[in-house]
């Protein structure tokens, strides 16, 4: 059920594999998944998968070609640490690729803090990656997409593997008007070995971090200077997905080599230490 109302709203540092992680100083873990079980299905307690192509079968809203499934093939742990997310070439409801996509909505969701990942990503034209949150108020009227907020911790387009893109969605700054920035690895390709991607999200600002890299802080004084509104106090909900196509990435080409994976190795939510 909780998947079923999503659908109709939803448009739009380092340790090896099985290591819990200490956060950084000055922050407690409220929640995480370090992804330690045996190889097969991921703990339903935390992650519900989203399911086809979105509510007007329109791609999620980005006209992305694959349609997602709960299928281990697509979404499973390896058994050696790892979430891995699995973009196949393969028919189903209609499209010639399926992959998958995990939310946390109605299983937890926290205002502020620090967000992070550590992934290795998929290189390929027409691969995009991504860890993100929406607002858990969004199922209210009023509070629709992107008025509920959007925080994108990172994007890659993988046709761009050395490219880590952060961005903010908020009412009259959405879509390709969203409030973002990049942060480019030098001499190497994020999609040649695992890096953290994080956020610290705070009252009046949110920063993003690669590697523990601050790459770009957005202001709540600079959005509301602007003559918009800062849509990012109150509790979001975690996303991942492995999208196939779309508008930020265009369609695979011949070059692209499925199977395509993102593979996870944890996911971790601190507040800041009192």
């Amino acid at each position: 059920m909780r998947t079923t109302l999503l659908y109709a709203v939803l448009l739009g540092a380092a340790c090896g594999p099985g290591g819990t992680v200490a956060p950084p100083s000055g922050w407690t873990v409220s929640w995480s998944d370090e992804f330690d079980g045996a190889a097969g299905a991921l703990d339903g307690s935390k992650w519900v998968p989203d399911l086809g192509t979105g509510p007007n079968a329109d791609g999620w809203g980005n006209q992305q070609l694959e349609f997602d499934t709960d299928s281990t093939a697509n979404a499973a742990l390896d058994g050696q640490g790892h979430l891995v997310l699995t973009a196949l070439k393969q028919s189903q409801g209609g499209r010639s690729y399926t992959s998958a996509r995990l939310v946390t909505y109605g299983t937890f969701d926290q205002q502020y803090g620090r967000v992070e990942a550590r992934m290795k990503v998929p290189a390929g034209q027409g691969l995009w990656p991504a860890f993100w949150m929406l607002g858990a108020d969004i199922l209210q009227a009023g509070h629709e997409w992107p008025t509920c907020g959007e925080i994108d911790v990172v994007e890659v387009r993988g046709q761009e593997p050395a490219i880590a893109v952060g961005s903010l969605h908020g009412p009259g700054y959405s879509g390709g008007a969203a409030l973002s920035d990049r942060h480019v690895l030098l001499g190497a390709k994020l999609s040649d070995d695992f890096h953290v991607f994080a956020v610290e999200w705070d009252p009046s600002r949110i920063s993003f971090f690669v590697d523990d890299q601050r790459y770009r802080t957005f202001t709540a004084e600079a959005v509301q200077t602007s003559g918009k509104r800062w849509v990012f106090d109150h509790p979001f909900f975690l996303i991942l997905n492995l999208a196939v196509g779309g508008n930020f990435v265009g369609a695979p080409n011949a070059q692209t080599v499925f199977p395509a994976a993102l593979v996870v190795d944890w996911v971790r939510v601190s507040r800041r230490a009192q």
